[in-house]
């Protein structure tokens, strides 16, 4: 069968198939939420002449990457009980018209504790497999109930292929071969922002309303590296997001939907912890006369399949999700996410998060309205990452240490990058607390008092004078400290070493800051931005910067390079 794949995904399949020439065993794929992972997947397995195990991590999911299959025109065997096998088949017929389940196919899915607790009914099976497909491989590590699966598989001529979205994990375990994990050589794709600059994902706008929700006391877990559920439930419920008086009938969660929804009701999920918070908000969104139904890891699939459709349909506006919608599961395009669920794991943010920028007609941008301090714990879910199969701290989530930082308008509530000085949804413009120097500013000279910048000037055109110039004034104070004319000359070599080094220094130092501000102008920012910018990403102002001794000069170059 021909599958139709965009470039980058033909690149995707391309450096798969070269790595695995080169003798890497098992891959990890990374491509972000969106970018048509399965169907890279599809044509992968399609193109296998070998059995083929994809193994998910939740039996809800079989489903799914068996319909994506079915989609793509592959016929596969499924590896399930019978009841779920007749489930699944029902839903080919649903969508596609026929069944494409073949027991006898050479290629299969299945969960990955019913490969493990099928082990002696599988055991003829699970030694042709040539190659394993392991859907949110970031779960697969050395010990765990994965890698029990992919060791179950002993063809000599095996190979395997993580596919996810984060390679990383919470409790900072390393992927690769030479960590903890299992993997030889990562395969990334395009990031985030290169999918909405080319126009595969939208846009997106964060609204990140105050309020009054405390997670200093909820526990995290040793094993997990997240939140325990039931603190979240706990300080969820006993916030202004769910709790309400008899003045109000909603919590903040229902009227800040309705607030973004003021041109009429937007397709949203809303992400919860806990199942009683879950009925509480499907309560409070039907009462505001938004459909809304509650979706959770035990909905038979036939009636999830159901809800989507009426989702697609538009019969239902809000689906409120516990912990079934975020790492997966395919999801319709939708307008709007709220995150009612703190996580400290950045793959199940970024999941959650590109639930909102699939494309859809009509649609401009998602909206994400982040009541959980997510975006504040983990960034910006487009800003640039360093992916690694090592272990490291599980406090990092890989973010480059000169992210620009974010911040909230207090009018609002959008959330926006802090070098941007008016708010871009309404406009509104805070007035600075000091006028006395950069860091009152985040570094933009346009607000600073006139005194101040003049001073900064200075110090500048000091830089620039002559070596022949500071060496002389040098003189003159040694001779009023009455320094002895011996050593006058000495003090003065020394100084005027010193003084080269600076303006030496200095000279690469602007050719890089002129080099970076024409960059920026031919990215459309404006001077002021430009400044802030510079001073976020350096913490060091413009002028400032030209004002450095020899030494930090050479630092900011290598900084710069």
């Amino acid at each position: 069968m021909s599958f139709e794949l965009r470039q980058y995904q033909k690149k995707m399949v391309s450096d798969v198939n070269k790595s695995w020439s080169e003798g890497n065993k098992n891959l990890c794929m990374v491509l972000p939420t969106g970018a048509g992972k399965t169907v890279v997947m599809a044509n992968i397995v399609n193109n296998e002449k070998g059995a083929v195990c994809i193994i998910v991590h939740r039996q809800e999911l079989v489903a799914q990457i068996s319909l994506s299959l079915a989609e793509n025109g592959i016929y596969h065997n499924i590896i399930a009980p019978i009841t779920v096998i007749k489930m699944i088949t029902g839903l080919h017929i649903r969508y596609y018209g026929k069944p494409f389940y073949d027991s006898q196919g050479h290629i299969a899915v299945a969960g990955v504790d019913t490969i493990i607790r099928r082990g002696k009914q599988l055991k003829n099976y699970l030694p042709t497999v040539k190659l394993w497909i392991c859907d949110e491989g970031h779960h697969l590590v050395k010990g765990n109930k994965w890698h029990t699966a992919t060791n179950m598989m002993i063809n000599p001529d095996i190979r395997g292929l993580s596919l996810t979205a984060t390679p990383l994990r919470t409790d900072g375990k390393g992927l690769g071969r030479h960590s903890d994990g299992v993997l030889d050589q990562l395969i990334t794709g395009p990031t985030m922002r290169d999918l909405i600059n080319q126009g595969f994902l939208t846009e997106y706008r964060i609204f990140a309303p105050v309020n009054n929700m405390n997670t200093d006391d909820a526990r995290v877990s040793q094993a997990t590296g997240d939140f325990n559920m039931n603190d979240l439930g706990a300080a969820v419920s006993q916030s202004n997001l769910i709790s309400h008086t008899r003045a109000t009938v909603m919590g903040d969660v229902v009227s800040q939907y309705l607030k973004v929804c003021k041109d009429g009701l937007k397709l949203g999920v809303t992400f919860v912890p806990t199942m009683d918070i879950g009925e509480e908000l499907v309560t409070q969104y039907n009462a505001a006369g938004v459909p809304a139904i509650l979706l959770n890891a035990k909905t038979p699939d036939n009636e999830r399949a159901d809800i989507m459709d009426r989702f697609r349909a538009g019969t239902i506006k809000n689906i409120i999700n516990v912990d079934i919608l975020g790492e997966g599961v395919d999801v319709p395009a939708i307008e709007v996410v709220s995150m009612v669920r703190p996580t400290q794991s950045y793959g199940l943010y970024i999941q959650q998060f590109g639930r909102a920028l699939r494309l859809m007609a009509g649609k401009t941008h998602g909206i994400i309205i982040d009541h959980a301090g997510n975006v504040a714990r983990h960034g910006l879910p487009d800003a640039v990452r360093e992916w690694s199969l090592n272990a490291r701290d599980r406090r990092i989530s890989g973010e480059s240490d000169d992210v620009i930082p974010l911040k909230s308008c207090p009018m609002c509530s959008l959330v926006f990058e802090r070098y941007k000085k008016a708010c871009p949804e309404c406009g509104y413009i805070p007035e600075p607390t000091s006028r006395n120097g950069p860091e009152y500013v985040d570094g933009d000279l346009t607000e600073l008092d006139p005194e101040v910048l003049a001073a900064m000037r200075g110090e500048v055109e000091n830089v620039c004078r002559s070596v022949e110039d500071h060496v002389q004034e040098y003189r003159e104070q040694l001779e009023i400290n009455h320094c002895k004319p011996m050593h006058i000359l000495a003090h003065a070599k020394r100084y005027a070493t010193k003084i080269q080094h600076q303006h030496d220094s200095q000279t690469v130092l602007r050719e890089k800051m002129a080099w970076y501000g024409g960059h920026k102008r031919a990215e459309g920012k404006t001077d002021d931005e430009i400044m802030r910018i510079f001073y976020l990403k350096y913490k060091i102002d413009w002028l400032s910067a030209q004002a450095l001794p020899g030494v930090e000069a050479d630092n900011l170059i290598k900084r710069m390079e």
